[in-house]
């Protein structure tokens, strides 16, 4: 009986399915397999016609796993958000003042990513009114004008002199819980003289009595008047007040509880042109550094 041989296959041929492989093709394919699950999540690659080469990426990754790239679009996503975090907390922290200039060159180096990702970012701050995206001069920290300022807040008393009296037709036990709570998470920013923090959790406050209320039309557009709101009120303070100890939120919570309307909303249009009567509009701008409102952010 003649001594059967077997021919090599092509590079990349595949085989039929249900063909049966040669003994020394499955060693091969088995050999490949375990060398494959060796390798980081993330380094793998399908097979291609050049029988499965590798980059010089790929090997590196393989030698070392740190090096191993992260899932496609992953770290792009973490660095928009971050920078998007970075921006808001200095901007309401003081150390971005209106009307400075962020360069996207100088993301790209602090952060070691593309200008793609750093504009994504961009385009996010641009829609939440932290920045302007100006023609032949780029994104600069917002700077609203004397009168944008005081034209926001008088919308901004208008509405939530309708949505008050919802919140009051409205209460339930379970929402008086809810206001508690908010309360709460204002005041421990406040204690812990976290500027940024107390600024965002009076905001939400208000976004809260607007859900409340149960009109989602009052609901959307407190929300972009909160949002520009909390930039000026950011902006306009002067840097290093103190952080206001007033308690008329909690004045608020136990108009809504008796059931006050009409003195409740009395006083959240005080509140409102008292938070705009401690703002130091149009003044001068500051130049900074990028790199030093960053740090640590």
């Amino acid at each position: 009986m003649s001594k059967h041989t077997t021919a090599p296959s092509p590079r990349g041929l595949r085989k039929p399915a249900g063909a049966t492989a040669p003994a020394g093709a499955r060693a091969t394919t088995t050999t490949r397999t375990r060398k494959d699950t060796n390798a980081p999540a993330g380094a793998q690659t399908s097979t291609s016609a050049n029988n499965g080469a590798q980059t010089e990426a790929q090997v590196q990754a393989n030698a070392d796993p740190a090096l191993a790239p992260a899932p496609a679009g992953a770290r792009g996503a973490a660095v928009d958000l971050r920078i998007h975090r970075a921006v808001v907390n200095a901007v309401m922290s003081h150390r971005l003042p209106p009307g400075t200039r962020l360069a996207e060159a100088d993301f790209c180096e602090l952060y070691q990513v593309s200008r793609t990702t750093v504009r994504k970012a961009l385009q996010r701050l641009a829609h939440d009114h932290i920045i302007e995206l100006r023609p032949n001069r780029g994104a600069v920290v917002a700077s609203p004008t004397p009168k944008e300022a005081r034209d926001i807040f008088a919308a901004r008393r208008a509405l939530e002199r309708e949505i008050v009296p919802l919140v009051v037709r409205n209460a339930t036990p379970a929402s008086l819980r809810a206001i508690r709570a908010a309360l709460d998470a204002e005041e421990a920013a406040r204690r812990a003289g976290d500027r940024a923090a107390w600024i965002r959790r009076g905001g939400e406050f208000h976004l809260l009595l607007a859900e409340l209320a149960g009109n989602a039309v009052l609901q959307r557009f407190l929300g972009e008047l909160v949002s520009r709101c909390s930039l000026i009120i950011a902006l306009y303070e002067k840097p290093g007040a103190p952080m206001c100890g007033s308690d008329h939120h909690g004045d608020l919570l136990a108009l809504i509880e008796r059931g006050e309307a009409d003195r409740a909303v009395h006083l959240i249009e005080h509140h409102l042109l008292e938070i705009e009567a401690r703002l130091h509009l149009g003044e001068p701008e500051r130049k900074v550094r990028l790199a030093d409102a960053l740090a640590g952010c």
